[in-house]
């Protein structure tokens, strides 16, 4: 995108229209506002819910700079966007999106607690199995850096239907593994395929919803993500206790068979602004070329190079940190403790959290907004990272708080079953007062990009799970699972104290960062340019344009959608 445009567009305070979720009626204008810029637009009519919905063709894109690479932070989306769908036609998508996001993380957990069941029938150990299970996770955290380029290059529905049918033939392939190798290949293709779901689906919520909606829409999209580790474990414990832990995976198969029928009648292409239109007249080998570069897992990755993007995903990273490091041992510590003697009883347990999870559903999404909203009426601009301000006393004090609490009292033998359900609910609850507001932030921050932002995101929260799940059990066999709740009690304090200074720096840091990028690109522009005189003079490169494009204009039109721009015409 052009260095020159440093105008951020921001959506003001809107009324709600439906029960559960937010939305706003088509008819109504509305005023987009940041700092000193602001644009009333007036919403288009939207279209029929049949019909494909208006995309941002190459005529009208965000310029040839985006394929390669983006030089701000800053880009314009049109506040029409956000009517094209319904509000009975967002929910639907979401519930539909929440359930397959239930998929991956339910797959991470139904296994613990058949571990030693299916140690048993492949002759190795339960060690072994747990590290099958930590690969688990670090596929996770891998698989964001591939499926967020190329969800922004080819569309939501298109990467979403594919990896719904590779998750339905893994989970064929993990129920119906004949060793231990079949076993370990099928549940990491499982895990590279699912995490896709919970990737592109909070894209989505960032496709449909306005800015100060998107907190109530990711409440209910998170409930899947963080409802399926806590309800795996006990539905395994079930399955184990009464047949085969093969069960498990077969069940696994009818779901994500009812995901890959779902994404393909239920889901529409939602994203506004697809980067393979913007390579409408180029050769084919240049065209490969800038593929390439598009999906390169690298562009999510360097996007750490922002701060506060680094720092949130630190802040994300430890709150499923501790929900792992809590959830992988519950059957070990627990059962001995409470004399419990079948898996069934250990995974009634998880029920906890669990119903922590789903109570909190209903009510962090919504705080999130309102947050947003009571900083829009002081400052009469929205910044994305006041959003934040809604996680910091549960980050700060409950979880650590409740993490403490279970810890001590379970190493010391106090309070008995009946405490140790009541810190595992609350500190249930308080997550879903987090995860909503540093979800949405992803989605907020820099517009256009959202679904490499939460990508990167994503893989470290994933990458600090495996490192949880992988040193859970060894750290409480050697220090106790009292000292080991106070490590994840005081990182995921730390992990305040990284929100809190992103909301503090946040903005300046993004400034700073654009600004380099952007000397940066000049550079090389004027470095490369200097050497094509001498070798093409047809190639016309202005302000607006990036190396390895086909002629571009030296300014674009606004970004806007087609109907609006018939409106206008009209």
């Amino acid at each position: 995108m052009s260095g020159t445009n440093d105008t951020r567009l921001q959506t003001t305070d809107r009324g709600s229209q439906g029960v559960d979720m937010p939305s706003r009626s088509p008819s109504s204008s509305s005023s987009t506002r940041s700092g000193d810029t602001t644009e009333s637009v007036q919403p288009v009519q939207r279209v029929n819910p049949e019909e494909e919905l208006e995309r941002c063709p190459t005529n009208h894109s965000l310029g040839p700079d985006m394929p390669v690479e983006p030089i701000s932070s800053v880009v314009e989306i049109p506040d029409e966007v956000y009517d094209r769908l319904p509000p009975h036609r967002k929910l639907v998508i979401v519930f539909l999106l929440s359930f397959c996001s239930f998929l991956a993380p339910i797959s991470s957990t139904s296994v613990l607690a058949a571990t030693p069941e299916v140690a048993a029938e492949y002759g190795t150990t339960g060690s072994i199995i747990n590290v099958v299970n930590a690969l688990y996770m670090l596929f996770m955290g891998l698989s964001p850096v591939f499926w967020g380029p190329l969800s922004q290059v080819y569309g939501r529905r298109l990467i979403t239907i594919i990896t719904a049918v590779g998750f339905l033939a893994c989970s064929i392939g993990t129920a119906l593994a004949p060793n231990l190798g079949a076993f370990f290949v099928f549940r990491l293709l499982t895990a590279f395929e699912g995490t896709s779901f919970i990737l592109v689906g909070a894209s989505v919520i960032g496709d449909m919803y306005r800015p100060t909606e998107r907190g109530t829409a990711t409440g209910w999209f998170l409930s899947g993500t963080l409802i399926g580790p806590a309800l795996g474990p006990f539905i395994g414990g079930i399955i184990v206790t009464y047949t085969s832990w093969r069960v498990i995976f077969w069940l696994q198969t009818g779901l994500a068979g009812i995901a890959a029928i779902g994404s393909y009648f239920l889901l529409p292409e939602t994203i506004y602004h697809m980067r393979i239109d913007d390579l409408v007249g180029y050769s084919g080998p240049a065209k490969v070329r800038v593929v390439l570069g598009m999906i390169n897992p690298w562009r999510v990755i360097r996007l750490w190079e922002y701060p506060n993007l680094f720092l949130t995903g630190i802040a994300s990273a430890s709150l499923v940190w501790n929900m792992y490091s809590l959830l992988t041992p519950i059957r070990y510590v627990l059962n001995p403790r409470y004399n419990l003697t079948t898996p069934m009883q250990g995974g009634l347990f998880y029920l906890a959290p669990g119903c922590g999870y789903l109570v909190g559903t209903f009510v962090g999404g919504r705080y999130a907004d309102h947050i947003v909203k009571k900083y829009i009426k002081k400052r009469g601009v929205r910044v994305p990272e006041d959003r934040m301000y809604s996680a910091l006393p549960f980050m700060g004090l409950i979880i650590p708080g409740c993490v403490l609490i279970y810890g001590w009292c379970v190493e010391k033998d106090v309070g008995g079953i009946p405490l140790t359900v009541v810190v595992l609910f609350l500190q249930g609850v308080a997550q879903l007062f987090c995860f909503p507001s540093l979800n949405t932030y992803c989605l907020d921050v820099m517009p256009g990009r959202g679904a490499e932002v939460i990508a990167g995101n994503y893989a470290l929260r994933y990458l600090l799970a495996c490192a949880g799940t992988a040193v859970v059990l060894p750290a409480i066999n050697g220090i106790g699972v009292g000292w080991f709740s106070t490590i994840s009690a005081l990182f995921v304090f730390t992990g305040t104290v990284c929100a809190y200074v992103s909301i503090l720096w946040g903005r300046e840091w993004r400034q700073k960062v654009d600004a380099k990028r952007r000397k940066r690109a000049t550079k090389k522009m004027l470095e490369e340019k200097s050497d094509d005189l001498t070798g093409d003079d047809t190639l016309q490169e202005g302000p607006g344009t990036m190396l390895g494009s086909p002629v571009a204009p030296a300014t674009r039109n606004p970004l806007t959608t087609p109907g609006a721009q018939r409106k206008e015409e009209v």
